[in-house]
């Protein structure tokens, strides 16, 4: 009996040791660690079997929460930074989205640390990571740090063809919406009143967000408003639809200058038939980045670009603006603010280097 007992009990260790050692050949059981990862990824952005090759294991993604800084519910910002949400839950983050007055104040929440990521436009960046123009005076905001390119916000400066303003210059004297003070549409519209040698004392400035500066135009209110996002613009398209609207050209010596002082403007056109428009109209462009914390462990960081790019088609899904422009083979061209370090060697892991 005796023998038989110790017999049975070896028979349950060695049922035991087996049992542990086919848990810990499971993948989702291996520790965290990016410097492993070696997942190749098509076009697409598909990032098959990433989970197992790199960022944190089901268990670790679980406990993390994560904030995504969008912006105004009216706006592009808010269905694409909502899409990033539901990408990284689908992936097994606990996540939400929250509406922001965009750039400004998601540049300050990723700073005190109330986001974990946050879309913003590149020059408001750069302007609070270097500490000029609107954060002239500030310390520099070195703690920010760079996910991944968006997609690129172009400046549209819109009003009706009864206010006969058909440049720059013609503001002057004119009622100009210019979006809310130190959001990232007021910073544009202040850097190209600079450029075409002009400021706010040229006119009558209205510090209101586009949605309300162009209901303003509509009761005559408002002579001009400056949009700044991806295309097409709902509120844009609405106004188009209803009144005779003229999108006012950046363009020449003015736009020379701009482009020459803040390299991360670049020359670009409206295409014809975005709105009423029948042919291109000269503009220029910003680029959207995604910001992340930078005291978030490079684990984590790799892990999201994981989730995000596994779930691609429900961030390009959300906006014409996404579907056209945030995919992998973008890569990180344009970028100017540091890449977070757990972003770098995603990126580099990807085939793209700063």
């Amino acid at each position: 009996m005796r023998h038989m007992k110790r017999l049975m009990a070896l028979a349950l260790a060695l049922c035991m040791a087996f049992a542990l050692i086919s848990c810990g050949s499971s993948p989702s059981a291996q520790p965290a660690d990016p410097g492993t990862a070696s997942s190749q990824s098509d076009a697409s952005g598909s990032t098959e079997g990433a989970a197992a090759e790199g960022g944190l294991t089901e268990a670790e993604r679980a406990k993390e929460f994560v904030t995504v800084a969008t912006g105004p519910t009216s706006g592009i910002y808010f269905p694409i930074g909502g899409a990033f949400a539901t990408a990284l839950s689908d992936w097994g983050y606990t996540t939400s989205a929250q509406a922001t007055a965009a750039s400004g104040e998601n540049i300050q929440l990723i700073q005190e640390s109330g986001a974990e990521i946050a879309i913003a436009m590149q020059d408001s960046v750069m302007q609070a990571y270097e500490g000029f123009g609107a954060y002239e005076g500030k310390e520099p905001a070195s703690n920010l740090r760079a996910l991944m390119r968006l997609w690129p916000n172009y400046v549209q400066l819109v009003t009706t063809a009864n206010t006969g303003i058909k440049s720059v210059e013609d503001l002057k004297g004119k009622r100009v919406g210019v979006g809310a003070a130190n959001s990232g549409v007021e910073l544009n519209a202040r850097m190209i009143f600079e450029a075409y040698g002009m400021s706010y004392d040229d006119c009558t400035v209205d510090y209101l967000a586009y949605g309300e500066a162009i209901d303003n135009m509509k009761n005559g209110q408002c002579d001009a408003v400056f949009v700044t996002s991806g295309l097409p613009n709902a509120t844009v398209t609405e106004l188009a639809t209803s009144y005779d609207m003229v999108i006012v050209p950046i363009d020449g010596d003015g736009r020379d200058r701009l482009i020459a002082q803040y390299p991360f403007y670049a020359a670009t056109t409206i295409p014809a038939d975005t709105y009423n428009n029948k042919e291109d109209v000269q503009s220029v462009f910003v680029y959207n980045i995604m910001l992340v914390r930078d005291d978030l462990s490079d684990a984590m960081v790799y892990d999201m670009l994981n989730g995000i790019f596994e779930n691609i088609a429900t961030i390009q899904a959300s906006h014409n603006a996404a579907n056209k422009n945030i995919s992998l083979d973008v890569g990180i061209s344009d970028l100017q603010l540091p890449l977070h370090p757990g972003a770098e060697k995603w990126w580099a892991d990807h085939g793209f280097t700063k």
